[in-house]
């Protein structure tokens, strides 16, 4: 007699670095991300390919396609985007990374990075979610943005074993990762899991205590 299914969970604990990670092979894959080393050297191009987007985006048609090999458009990493849009999306990227640099040197005791993509439609439709629990959470916890699809957020995407947009991580004040949001299998599906990270980050909880200490 089969297993009995299981719903993918909300949140994820089990991290690449977990001291008390098997080494063998898993029976059944991982609804967390299979965290096999070879993934770990795969260059950014390969990695983000693989990567699960919530809502894709359908691809650009061939009348795209063509204006982009007459020099049009041009394409970065899965976006198409103008020639033009290249500065805005290095500002971007770099207001990201300064945003998580003050983020973790401001003390809060919890920030969440949220990775996600352009081509996501479902992160798009967080953001005003987003906006809200931030403001609900007051000076407590903070969100932080990071493009999946930005080749300078390649070392956390490998830290973390990001795998899916969007995903949100939960940092503690040390920039340690407690935990982070499942497979997107629907919207209310991440946002229960988000909902589950700020509980979460209580530095008083036990789960706090417990999740926190150092590895």
């Amino acid at each position: 007699m089969g297993a009995a299914w299981k719903p993918p969970p909300f949140v994820c604990f089990k991290w690449p670095w977990n001291p008390n990670s098997q080494s063998s092979p898993s029976p059944s894959p991982s609804p967390c991300g299979d965290l096999e080393l070879p993934w770990l050297f795969k260059s950014i191009r390969t990695l983000t390919q693989g990567l699960v987007i919530a809502g894709d985006l359908p691809s650009p048609p061939a009348s795209a396609a063509a204006a982009a090999a007459g020099g049009g458009r041009r394409r970065q990493g899965w976006g198409w985007r103008s020639p033009g849009a290249a500065p805005v999306e290095a500002d971007r990227g770099d207001a990201e990374q300064r945003a998580l640099a003050a983020a973790l040197a401001g003390g809060r005791p919890a920030t969440v990075l949220e990775f996600y993509s352009p081509r996501c439609r479902l992160c798009g439709s967080l953001q005003g979610l987003v906006r809200e629990l931030e403001e609900q959470a007051g000076g407590s916890a903070g969100f932080v943005l990071a493009d999946a699809e930005d080749e300078r957020w390649l070392p956390e995407l490998l830290h973390y074993d990001i795998r899916y947009v969007p995903c949100f991580v939960l940092l503690d004040k040390h920039g340690r990762a407690l935990a982070k949001t499942g497979v997107p299998t629907s919207r209310q599906h991440v946002i229960a899991g988000l909902h589950h990270l700020l509980k979460m980050e209580q530095p008083s909880g036990p789960e706090g205590k417990q999740t926190a200490a150092p590895s």
